[in-house]
């Protein structure tokens, strides 16, 4: 009985640990194309807008402001590209992040 309730416990902690395993390269190579850009420089989002209610006419705004490690350090983007990929792969990029489509550097 003991045996079959460590199983049960066990269980969820396996799934959880196989999920955090490695991903595609396809899938990392995309998703380490944001890394390289905030390499080169930070992202900025502006929002400004005009509401009206039953309480009258209301203005907001926000600001956010993206910014990494790498940039403020000074990393070179193609070796943040590479560094980011191995990491969750396991493997080397299939194109270097110049040959990358979407890359704007």
């Amino acid at each position: 009985m003991r045996a079959r309730a460590g199983v049960l416990v066990l269980s969820p902690l396996l799934a959880v640990l196989a999920a955090c395993g490695p991903v595609p390269v396809e899938q990392a190579e995309l998703t380490c194309l944001r890394d390289a850009e905030l390499a080169v420089r930070p992202r900025t989002d502006v929002a400004v807008g005009i509401g009206t209610g039953s309480g009258g006419t209301r203005g907001f705004g926000s600001v956010s402001v993206d910014m990494s490690g790498d940039y403020l350090a000074g990393r070179d983007p193609s070796q943040v590209y590479d560094r980011c990929v191995r990491r969750r792969s396991g493997q080397p990029p299939r194109r270097p992040l110049a040959e990358q489509p979407g890359w704007t550097g």
